[in-house]
């Protein structure tokens, strides 16, 4: 930086070398794919046939935290009309109202069997966060002997509950988050009629992660905090959440028209809930957020099975 004309003068030549090295700098980047995934996040890779393996190991709870995992509940749907997707986490995980939740029930006590579809199209996805230590990633060796955090359903933490939890008396309950005692996860993917399937996947025998304490030591204390996903920050108001959900259904009045094929139907849908759709309601009846969808419908039919008899 020149403090003088003097020194501006003399500068010049190496001020045109700094730019130039700028200029350089802010192309390259310009010409890079930008990534907005969480490179803290491991996902386990498939091949064509959506078939895959890896060995895992699932870790303790973080260093000031009780639970080694983390529950959440979300939404990923796109409005019938309007083509606009929904996708947000559900305010549901911090045990509040969610509107969602809210306009679900309302499709549902219609008695209408379309606006029950609708429902359950549009029902909350139940998710686990937990960190893991990588044994082994066949498709991207890189990533063995390190710590992730997963994102999983209930058909992997079914299996950790079996474990914990077992059904038959000659079973020993165990703790498959134990440094020392736990076992690794024999992750183990197929695709069955379209979706992945993790049934085949099991766990090993009970065995410490290392055989080094230090090295036990050293994964425990790289193990990410979960607490950060169910902090108020990670979701939005229930009033930003409300807005959204009007814009994506086109209840709000802002969006496209109906296609004619589908115009009579959404329109007398609209007009039997959009007055009744109040952020405020008294109304006691259970709420259609309960549902969980995951690998299978399985629970979700079950809850909607009983909420038709209630």
């Amino acid at each position: 930086m020149a403090t003088s004309f003097a020194d501006l003068k003399k500068s010049r030549n190496k001020d045109m070398e700094n730019l130039t090295a700028q200029v350089s700098k802010l192309s390259s980047k310009d010409g890079e794919k930008k990534s907005y995934a969480d490179d803290r996040f491991w996902k386990p890779a498939v091949d064509k046939a959506g078939n895959g393996f890896a060995v895992i190991r699932f870790l303790p709870a973080p260093g000031g935290e009780d639970m080694p995992w983390v529950q959440t509940f979300s939404h990923s749907f796109q409005g019938p009309t309007t083509g606009l997707w929904y996708i947000e986490n559900s305010l549901t995980t911090l045990n509040k109202k969610d509107p969602v939740s809210e306009y679900n029930t309302l499709l549902w006590n219609t008695g209408s069997d379309a606006d029950k579809e609708v429902a359950r199209k549009q029902k909350r996805k139940l998710s686990y966060i937990t960190n893991i230590y990588v044994v082994s990633d066949p498709a991207n060796p890189d990533n063995d002997g390190k710590v992730f955090l997963f994102k999983f359903g209930k058909k992997i933490f079914d299996k950790l509950n079996d474990l914990m939890n077992p059904e038959f008396p000659d079973e020993q309950p165990r703790n498959p988050f134990d440094l020392w005692n736990g076992a690794n996860f024999k992750l183990k993917i197929r695709k069955v009629e379209g979706y992945q399937n993790y049934d085949k996947s099991e766990f090993d025998k009970d065995s410490p992660v290392s055989g080094d304490e230090s090295h036990m030591e050293r994964i425990w204390n790289s193990e990410y905090k979960l607490g950060e996903f169910l902090a108020e920050s990670n979701f939005k108001s229930y009033d930003e959440l409300k807005t959204k959900l009007n814009k994506v259904l086109g209840l709000d009045g802002a969006s496209a028209a109906p296609s004619a094929q589908t115009q009579t139907r959404e329109v007398s849908r609209n007009e039997q809930t959009q007055e009744a759709f109040k952020p405020k309601s008294t109304n006691k009846t259970k709420t259609v957020s309960q549902v969980v969808q995951d690998d299978d419908d399985d629970e979700g039919l079950s809850y909607f099975e009983k909420l038709a008899e209630d």
